[in-house]
């Protein structure tokens, strides 16, 4: 019977990830067929997940999603042993305010599923204390269940036994105690890890993870800990169009694996191509520019002229999400300060020089139709970059508000059959 854990931290940085892929690809070499998800909006540790187990992993979200199309997305889990979901930040953060149903925190999910929780540990710098942190997490939300703790980064086998005294004395299971160690890490970078595409290595990560985890780590008590899952049917998500010409390569890859999968399960086909390969949309109704790292790889988008020229004659509807949004304007500013030449269907200037966080839950009531949506549709999603707009002269595509409900100067903008937004959209607003 497949069953569900939630892996969470009391903060960013604990090592949740590299836990999750080390567990899911030790139990994938145990012959088990393994289900993972994300909570909050995440698109790059869904990737590394899918690395780790052959299977798609998809993004569950209280603040954005409803619970009907978080039932329907756990229907991903059907046919799996055993479901890994990677909390974000720590296990209570969220935002102030319920969305769709909850604040976005990995602790809604663990409750609403009913779904115990694995906390992963940073001891460094601390050792009894961390049974206090643990026990506070536990105690802090009614009902939750803790399934037990993964000591990470313990520097001696002396800090081991103080940290298992702690967790002892709080009454709180000790699963596993993982060492020190540099060797087995995650590349990072501005928007957090290195794309899993972009790790040659990665497979040799996997395996190493996946090594620790076996000789330090009671897998079978993770196993036997986890919680029943209930799923309800699939719900079918608004597609921009019936065949979808989406950009897809190192530039343009942050899109969320639930709405591929929903436009799908709506009929419409999707076929992708590569800008950074110079290659210009194919035949379809919709071109749909995701997010990424354009900033990076601004010199081969301002000279490919095929995805240029394919780009401006394209008679159909266009959006472009953050980075995207960002490659239709006029220009783009790296770095170093060096302008780009981008597609020019929209005025938008952008600048990567003087890099400020823009980070949030989005709620954007369209002023404009955007492909898939009309006047006055209610999106929720999430916008994280580091970019800011230098000339925006379009009209602005929708009334954004942040989770607390206060306004939001990027309101995205539109130009006839063009439309862009920084923030990414998650679901359709009930």
């Amino acid at each position: 019977m497949t069953g569900g854990v939630i892996i969470s931290a009391p903060s960013s940085g604990s090592g949740k990830t590299l836990v999750t892929l080390g567990l899911a690809r030790a139990f994938v070499r145990q012959g088990l067929a393994v289900q993972c998800f994300k909570s909050g909006p995440d698109y790059i540790d869904p990737a590394f997940h899918r690395a780790a187990t052959g299977r798609a992993s998809f993004n569950l979200d209280s603040w954005s999603m409803g619970r009907d199309q978080v039932a329907g997305l756990l229907a991903k889990a059907s046919g799996a042993d055993l479901v890994l979901a990677e909390g974000a930040m720590g296990l209570h953060d969220g935002v102030e305010k319920p969305g769709a149903w909850g604040r976005g925190a990995s602790a809604d999910l663990a409750l609403h599923l009913d779904w115990p929780v694995i906390l992963v540990i940073d001891a460094g710098g601390q050792a009894q204390t961390a049974g206090a942190v643990a026990l506070g997490l536990r105690e802090f939300r009614h009902g939750l269940r803790l399934a037990g703790v993964i000591l990470n980064k313990v520097a001696s086998p002396r800090h081991e036994r103080l940290l298992r005294a702690g967790m002892a004395q709080a009454g709180i299971a000790v699963l596993g105690s993982l060492p020190k160690l540099a060797s087995v890490a995650l590349p990072e970078r501005h928007l957090g890890l290195v794309q899993a595409e972009e790790l040659p290595e990665l497979e040799a990560i996997l395996n190493a993870a996946a090594d620790l985890m076996v000789a330090h780590v009671d897998l079978a008590a993770i196993r036997a800990a986890a919680g029943a899952l209930h799923y309800g049917p699939a719900l079918h998500l608004t597609p921009p169009g019936q065949r979808i010409a989406l950009a897809r390569d190192a530039a343009f890859s942050f899109i969320y694996p639930h709405l591929l999968d929903g436009w799908r399960a709506a009929g419409a086909e999707v076929v992708t191509f590569s800008p950074l390969a110079n290659e210009a949309p194919p035949k379809a109704d919709v071109v749909w520019l995701p997010g990424g790292y354009p900033e990076l790889h601004a010199g081969v988008l301002a000279a490919a002229d095929r995805f240029r020229t394919g780009m401006q004659s394209f008679d159909g509807p266009i959006h472009g999400e953050c980075g995207g949004y960002m490659v239709l304007g006029e220009g783009l500013v790296d770095k170093t300060g060096q302008r780009h030449q981008m597609l020019g269907l929209l005025g938008l200037v952008t600048s990567f020089e003087r890099r400020k966080m823009h980070l949030g839950y989005r709620l954007a009531s369209l002023l404009a139709p955007m492909p898939g949506q009309g006047v006055g549709a209610r999106l929720r999603g999430h916008e994280f970059h580091y970019s800011t707009i230098l000339t925006q002269p379009d009209a602005p595509l929708a009334d954004v508000q942040d989770a607390e409900g206060a306004p939001v100067a990027e309101t995205g903008s539109h130009r006839g059959r063009v439309t862009g937004s920084y923030f990414h959209l998650i679901a359709e607003a009930s």
